[in-house]
């Protein structure tokens, strides 16, 4: 993902698609992602999400070639969804391998594997800038990647669960997945508002943090980028310290938290307008720092708490997945229709109403779990519903 991401200057480019057809080209990869994670799902609950990593890990790099060789815009259009599928197979398959893994290791670990997951989008940029200022072509690069990376899965996909480990089934019926533990739909409904919630506001953070600092508060071209950097890091580095956190305080308070911080940084973000210099730009990093904070926890506790009812976890873990992603999809179109036709800052107020949705959405779906749960008690931590 990383290096897809770096190289699509060079793919914009080398096709001369410009801004519109490059966002219809995201657009489509988002659509087919999200159609996928809906049929991961029922595969992950069949065959086990250590049979679908195997599969779903080397397709999505192997795809990755399409896009790469594409010769126009309609193919790279039609080779675009295919690749779109790939990431949302392997995003849900291994999203549900996490939950087993957490299940297993007796307290949460599921945040150090999204912050390592940033980690490696982080490295393949790097790469990327490295290729290039070594004279190495972008779409060469890519196809590198495509034939490399699937031989990258091998070593990690050995130490996978042998098997799916054994749940006591659970106390709720009326679920999606028809046999073991199963939750009902408005259980899920609310845990996909959380994740919606928080899809919504990150994304809002990772294309709008720049632009707010250079329209906005009118920052040197060189400063904007910080706002988003400042975020950033701020969000890989508390997902990569986040289970001790949650460890102690418990899922429900560390979702309650997560919205909390969430909300109190895009409040900053708003108010940073209105504080005199030389403070306005302090007020809106901290504000980014603060919300990168808050929504580092929100996908990992969500989907911990997925799992914690135990039994299989595929369709409900890919109907969360879902909810989310389709706020990364549709965040962007609907900030950009609101900035274009009343101001950045009144489209901001949608990401902080909704950072504040993840406390009241995601505490009472966690609280719920709690009960459907039989959580075995770690030494020195509380009691958490992510262990049968």
């Amino acid at each position: 993902m990383g290096l897809w991401a770096a190289g699509l200057p060079s793919l914009n480019d080398r096709l001369d698609l410009g801004p519109g057809r490059l966002g219809s080209v995201l657009l489509l990869i988002s659509g087919g992602a999200l159609v996928s994670m809906l049929a991961a799902g029922p595969l992950v609950d069949r065959w086990s999400s250590r049979r679908v990593c195997w599969f779903a890990g080397p397709f999505s790099a192997v795809v990755l070639l399409g896009p790469a060789l594409a010769p126009s815009y309609g193919s790279l259009a039609a080779l675009a969804v295919l690749f779109g599928m790939g990431l949302g197979v392997t995003e849900v398959a291994m999203n549900a391998h996490s939950v087993e893994v957490e299940r297993r290791y007796g307290r949460p670990i599921i945040s150090a594997f999204h912050g390592v997951w940033s980690l490696g989008g982080a490295a393949g940029g790097g790469i990327t800038s490295l290729a290039l200022q070594g004279g190495l072509d972008a779409q060469w690069l890519l196809i590198a990647a495509a034939l490399v990376v699937p031989f990258l899965y091998l070593p990690a996909a050995w130490l996978l669960l042998p098997d799916p480990p054994a749940h006591e089934p659970g106390t709720t019926s009326g679920g999606p997945d028809g046999g073991g533990a199963t939750l009902r739909w408005g259980l899920i409904a609310l845990l996909g508002l959380a994740a919606f919630a928080g899809h919504l506001s990150e994304g809002a953070a990772i294309d709008w943090a720049a632009l707010h600092a250079r329209w906005v508060l009118e920052t040197d071209p060189a400063m904007a980028p910080l706002a988003y950097t400042i975020f950033s890091v701020a969000m890989t580095t508390v997902r990569l310290l986040g289970d001790p956190i949650r460890g102690r305080l418990g899922s429900e308070r560390t979702i309650q938290l997560a919205g909390l911080f969430a909300t109190a940084g895009y409040a900053l973000v708003l108010l940073s307008p209105v504080v005199g210099q030389p403070l306005r730009v302090a007020c809106a990093w901290t504000g980014w720092a603060l919300a990168g904070v808050g929504l580092a926890t929100v996908v990992p506790v969500l989907f911990s708490a997925v799992g914690a009812a135990g039994g299989r976890v595929g369709r409900a873990l890919a109907m969360v997945t879902a909810f989310g992603y389709s706020g990364l999809l549709l965040g962007p179109a609907v900030l950009g229709f609101v900035a274009e036709h009343a101001s950045l800052p009144v489209a901001l107020f949608i990401p902080a109403a909704l950072a504040a949705v993840v406390t009241l959405a995601g505490s009472p779906a966690i609280r719920s779990l709690l009960r459907l749960s039989v959580p075995a008690p770690v030494p020195g931590a509380e009691p958490e519903p992510v262990r049968d």
